[in-house]
């Protein structure tokens, strides 16, 4: 999803398109993560952009995209411009030290 959403229009409140920005973005979200995976990925990652115009659109976290969303609002801004790109990724593998299995009598109750 690439688009640059108005938020001033003649018969709709800017809350109210605010709402409706944020419910498209979620069904887009909802969508693209129902997509079979393809082989080899764990999960849908989300590449996100936000900013006034495309130009200005700076990198942000998938989860400070409402609150992005809120604050244009705040600033009175007449539009602004989402990019939310879906890629396939793998959880990332955790390494195992010896910390992790530490198992020493005292930490068990015996119950005889």
């Amino acid at each position: 999803m690439k688009k640059t959403f108005e938020l001033t229009h003649p018969k709709i409140k800017i809350e109210r398109r605010v709402d409706a920005v944020k419910h498209e973005v979620k069904k887009y979200l909802k969508r693209e993560r129902k997509k079979t995976l393809p082989e080899g990925a764990d999960f849908w990652d989300f590449d996100c952009k936000f900013g006034n115009t495309q130009a200005e659109a700076k990198t942000v976290h998938l989860s400070q995209i409402n609150k992005l969303i809120d604050q244009t609002q705040v600033e009175k801004l007449t539009s602004f411009y989402i990019e939310v790109i879906a890629k396939a990724a793998n959880k990332p593998v955790r390494a195992l030290s010896d910390d992790d299995f530490d198992l020493d009598d005292e930490d068990f109750d015996s119950e005889d």
